[in-house]
């Protein structure tokens, strides 16, 4: 399952094997500079659920995916087991934002707060 993570100076979003193939590229890399903010998601499959997508994607049980919508290009990576998660907003970045499932999206918003 996909994870975000601090390494450093940047935030990663690390992706498992089979992300990595529906997804058709690897792990995301950003400097923390980049994070303009981070919000948590009730229904964090919605973001996906518009626009152009590249990747997998099954609405409301997984997606793992590039997506292009109101001319933002978004990555989501959501399963049905974390359908709660995180919006990461960047500026001067490839995407645009990152919507991350997660079991406890609060505790992961205050992490990545607190190394800003």
């Amino acid at each position: 399952m996909a994870e975000l993570r601090i390494e450093g100076a940047d935030l990663v979003l690390h992706l498992s094997r089979l992300e990595e193939l529906e997804a058709v590229h690897g792990d995301l890399r950003v400097p923390l500079s980049s994070v303009r903010f981070v919000e948590v998601l009730e229904d964090a499959h919605e973001p996906a659920d518009q626009g152009f997508k590249v990747g997998e994607r099954l609405p409301g049980y997984s997606e793992v995916a590039s997506v292009h919508t109101d001319g933002r290009k978004i990555f989501a990576a959501v399963h049905h087991d974390t359908p709660r998660g995180v919006r990461v907003v960047l500026e001067s970045a490839p995407y645009d934002e990152w919507i991350v499932g997660s079991a406890d999206p609060e505790s992961l918003k205050a992490r990545i707060d607190a190394k800003r």
